[in-house]
């Protein structure tokens, strides 16, 4: 296996914001605590692809275009959801201090953990990054399922550091944040690259 190459692409893939450092980003301002809950949600979802690869499903499910199709539409609708969901908010002036008093401890986290792991899981590069790109840093001749799960939680722990860096920046700038002018411009950005993403992911999905 060339870990060297495999850790560098993984890397790249990480410094490229996604839908994944989207959802992480705005729930570690809330708190660091909701913001390690999507995280792992996230990296959870990527240990259920890895799964799916080890055991030849994503393979099967790559040779239908249906399936992609779906997996698109649905990651599509999720993500403008979202989207509609956090500018709703930001229209509404609601203080994001006061949502993390008033919920739950433990509701909000599961409710962190959960879109973490959907945003993951519905994300279509996900799976072809187990299709596509991991087999290039395999050798065809050792076994591929061990290859696929030592590769795969590599990729998992350094998501891991990587999330933990976010999380910790985000603190650092969440009092700026929280100010309700700037929360405001805050969750309009956010909500609106969700629906960008959704809506090219739609786009993706109809071509």
């Amino acid at each position: 296996m060339e870990l060297v190459g495999f850790i560098a692409v993984v890397l790249l893939a990480y410094l490229i914001p996604g839908p994944d450092f989207l959802l992480v980003s705005r729930y570690a301002v809330q708190h660091k605590h909701l913001g390690f809950a999507a995280a792992l949600g996230a990296q959870s979802g990527l240990c259920l692809h890895m799964l799916m690869a080890a055991m030849g499903l994503s393979a099967i499910a790559a040779q239908s275009a249906e399936f992609f199709v779906v997996i698109r539409w649905v990651g599509a609708a999720y993500l403008i959801w979202l989207g509609i969901s956090v500018l709703r908010k930001s229209e509404q002036h609601q203080i994001v201090q006061d949502e993390v008093q008033c919920e739950d401890a433990c509701t909000g986290h599961c409710r962190a953990f959960v879109s973490g792991f959907l945003t993951n899981v519905l994300n279509p590069k996900a799976i072809v990054f187990f299709l596509s790109v991991l087999p290039q840093f395999m050798d065809p001749a050792a076994d591929v399922v061990r290859q696929i799960l030592i590769l795969g939680v590599l990729d998992v722990v350094i998501g891991v550091v990587w999330w933990w860096g976010v999380v910790w920046l985000m603190q650092r700038v969440a009092d700026i944040l929280r100010k309700p002018n700037i929360r405001q411009w805050w969750d309009r950005v956010t909500g609106g690259l969700m629906l960008g993403a959704g809506a090219l992911l739609a786009r993706n999905g109809v071509g």
